[in-house]
């Protein structure tokens, strides 16, 4: 008799969780040894994510984990294992084995950078790996090519990627595939991040000193990744030199930062520091001061701190705690008084704005045996917007003296209270599993206004109350070898979200496979479906603090998303190469409905948004060299993204405002003597949609009836009809470094947009001189010469 799933009444998402996890068993039963351990950075004791681990003998192998934890299980009774990194000398062990064996590896780092070729040893190579739509940019490269006024930005060199659009001139913002900046999972170990921009956008929060490892992943999502729609971008902290003290730094045009690390107990505990800081507003204040007799005072700066110790255990277990903490202030204080008949009146006017997150980690890692291992984590994160107005009067004279008061404030932002655990499971090199669970507390302030008087009963708040929302996940998936050629990356993540009394549930296959064509060549497909439980009200283009996070409710759903994509790499001399298709859907999207803000604030925002869909479609080509003296990539991408909503453009679709048809990006090092670099980055993009009126009524001066003014009326076709002009820019930076006795010196200059492009940042409907009415362009950023200065000890 046959009996099915089916037949016993299961439903059919619960037959497609049970098959998984049949699978997932199936492969644990031979009995076979295990090779595993953790491999680090010669000298500096820093986990070296990615490694691959290769046996001669069986021509299979395994990579390390982000904490550089790896396992390979083989029946062989000897092995022959290469480890190999990107920058670092490979390491070889021959051995006989007999029982589960535990290696650790140190990497020397390689000094000439070249590429180091061990034969039929590819298990890292990008044609071998299932994951596709990924991109790893080595730290070297990051900080080598040209940065924007002298600071090293990550996400400035993520926009160089094909796929990845900056939104704006000189704005940190990642619009990845059609999608917005709220759609990418921006994680810092592990932590996920509400704003990560700096500057009204012009930065990220990240700072490249402190950093280990970045991995942006724009489609093929793994199960383990959940809760955005259109992008991963990981990033890891540096864990501290278990081995010596060590610094480095920079002063720069607009900013300065130092690093500190070492250990705290040597080869059991470490710690690093990182804080960076902008000094335009001390520049400025004595120069503010001086202009205005003390009266004034204007300022704006950021700082981000970072920390984090990592402590072992023993050989299983470890621990780390980070902290990231940031802020942007802006400020305006004036003084000044007057004297009226015999009464003298003082006062004191302040504006201010400020935003900024904070974060806190707890990690522990523990390998449960040499093919099982675990990490637990405890987050706590933070972003906040605070917008206030302060005025303060004093009246003295003729027998008076009285006070009065008046404040003003805006508030808005997001509290996470999170616990996830993460399980990988390594049976034999044919299988590695991952499975586990997460649970977020979210708890929102929409936005609310608020304010204060001396005078009785004048206090005044508006705004949404707060709201607790929580959010969980379970996941599990297997990275599968059917055969030498075929591989695929099977996964599930099921997720749900309670907000408001209501509870959304959704379960979403991820499915991605390659097919390996011959030794450097592959083909490869992935289909993914996401969800997003919460929103990000924009009200600009320039990641401003302003906008606002919100979750799902009862009448605004979770946001939804399909994505198929498919491709070929190929490995050729060190130069990896891909070319991609791909296409997507988005459902639930929210943006203003016409003519609202965050503004009105005697509204509902679920009044104040229009709900719709959007698609996106492309074609990504990318040629990138890691390694070696002159490394880079040139990429390219060929797109079409579009949304609709039914209270927006009459219902119709019409370009998101950031689709690009063509986007070009070349970036270039060249360390062309043992102490000299050079770089470049040159960009060329089709321009932004704008919405610009192809008819204008003009109003009467003044109306004689009611004795006021009739506006200009403007009337739009239809939402984003013009296109800016196109843009393209040049970048080019110089480095030459020099070693002394206390350590190491280098100098960097840079030029951004070396030919001085205008590229256009807004549009607008203007005046020429002799008052005929055009459309005008403004433009933010000519050529900009920068340095930086930067020392290591």
């Amino acid at each position: 008799m046959h009996l099915s799933l089916h037949d016993c009444g299961i439903p059919m998402k619960h037959q497609i969780l049970t098959f998984f996890f049949l699978l997932l068993g199936i492969s644990g039963f031979a009995q076979r040894i295990s090779i595993s351990g953790t491999v680090t950075e010669a000298g500096t004791g820093e986990h070296l994510i990615g490694t691959n681990v290769f046996d001669r003998v069986s021509e299979k192998g395994a990579v390390a984990n982000q904490f550089g934890f790896y396992s390979y299980t083989t029946s062989a009774d000897s092995v022959d294992l290469y480890f190999s990194f990107v920058g670092f000398q490979t390491k070889n062990f021959r051995m006989k084995v007999a029982q589960d064996t535990v290696v650790n590896v140190s990497l020397l780092p390689d000094g000439n950078l070249e590429e180091v070729v061990v034969s039929a040893a590819g298990m890292d190579q990008i044609q071998e790996v299932t994951k596709m739509s990924s991109i790893n940019v080595p730290l070297k490269q990051i900080k080598e090519l040209p940065a924007f006024m002298g600071e090293v930005d990550v996400f400035k060199v993520l926009q160089l990627l094909p796929g990845v659009q900056s939104g704006t001139e000189g704005g940190s913002g990642l619009y990845v595939r059609g999608g917005g900046p709220d759609q990418n999972l921006i994680l810092l170990d592990g932590v996920p991040v509400y704003n990560a921009s700096h500057l009204f956008g012009f930065f990220s929060i990240f700072n490249a000193d402190a950093i280990n490892n970045v991995e942006l992943i724009k489609g093929g999502f793994p199960s383990r990744y959940g809760g955005r729609l259109s992008s991963v971008i990981d990033i890891s902290m540096k864990e501290g030199n278990m081995q010596e003290y060590k610094g480095e730094g920079s002063i720069g045009l607009i900013a300065s930062k130092v690093t500190v690390e070492g250990p705290i107990v040597k080869d059991q505990t470490s710690f690093i520091l990182s804080a960076r800081r902008t000094y335009l507003d001390l520049l400025a204040r004595p120069i503010i001061k001086a202009t205005t007799a003390g009266e004034e005072n204007i300022g704006y700066y950021f700082y981000d701190l970072n920390g984090k110790i990592n402590h072992i255990i023993n050989d299983k277990n470890r621990l780390y705690l980070s902290v990231y903490s940031g802020d942007d202030k802006a400020y305006s204080r004036y003084k000044d008084f007057y004297v009226f008949e015999n009464e003298r009146t003082d006062y004191e006017d302040e504006f201010g704005l400020s935003w900024g997150n904070f974060i806190t980690a707890l990690r522990w890692n523990n390998v449960i045996n040499s093919r099982l291992f675990s990490n637990h984590t405890f987050t706590h994160s933070r972003y906040k917007f605070d917008l206030f107005s302060n005025y303060d009067e004093r009246i003295t004279g003729a027998g008076v003296d009285e006070r009065s008061s008046y404040s003003e404030r805006y508030f808005s932002g997001i509290r996470d209270w999170a616990a996830k655990s993460d399980f990988e499971y390594i049976p034999n090199p044919d299988h590695y599993i991952r499975f586990g669970v997460n649970g977020i507390l979210h708890r929102f302030s929409p936005g609310v206004y608020a304010s204060r008087s001396s005078a009785a009963d004048n206090d005044l708040r508006l705004g949404a109350d707060e709201l607790d929302s929580f959010e969980y996940a379970a996941y599990a998936e297997d990275d599968i070898n059917f055969s030498d050629r075929l591989k695929a990356n099977l996964g599930l993540h099921y997720s749900g979200f309670i907000s408001d009394g209501q509870h959304y549930r959704s379960l979403q296959p991820r499915i991605a496979a390659r097919y390996l064509v011959n030794a450097s060549t592959s083909l490869k497909a992935s289909f993914v479906t996401m969800a997003q439980f919460i929103h990000l009200l924009t009200n600009a283009g320039l990641g401003l603090p302003t906008d606002l996070w919100v979750p799902a409710t009862p009448r605004i759903g979770p946001q939804e998303a399909m994505q198929v994509a498919v491709g070929g790499v190929k490995n050729v001399n060190g130069f990896e190469i891909s070319l991609e298709a791909y296409y997507k859907t988005m459902d639930g999207l929210i943006e203003y409905k016409d003519g609202a803000t965050y503004l009105n604030l005697d509204q509902d925002w679920q009044d104040k948004v229009a709900v719709g869909e959007g698609k996106s479609i492309g074609a990504e080509f990318l040629v990138q060299r890691k390694v070696g003296r002159v490394s880079g990539w040139l990429g390219y991408t060929l797109s079409n993204t579009e949304r609709r909503f039914d209270e927006v453009n009459f219902g119709e679709w019409f370009p998101y405002k950031y689709d690009r048809r063509h986007d070009v990006s070349f970036a270039l090092t060249h360390e062309w003597k043992d102490n000299k670099d050079f770089s470049l980055a040159w960009v060329y993009g089709t321009g932004n949609a704008v919405s610009l009126p192809t008819q204008r009524y003009e109003g009467l001066e003044m109306n004689r009836f009611s004795g006021g003014i009739r506006p200009n009326v403007n009337y739009y076709e239809s939402r984003n009809n013009f296109r800016n002009r196109d843009y393209h820019r040049l970048d080019l930076s110089f480095s030459w470094w020099k070693t002394k006795r206390w350590g190491e010196r280098k100098w960097t200059l840079g030029i951004y947009n070396v030919y001085s492009r205008m590229n256009p940042f807004f549009m607008d409907l203007g005046y020429d001189r002799q008052g005929n009415r055009k459309l005008m362009q403004y433009s933010l950023f000519p050529i900009i010469p920068s340095f930086a200065y930067a020392f290591k000890f």
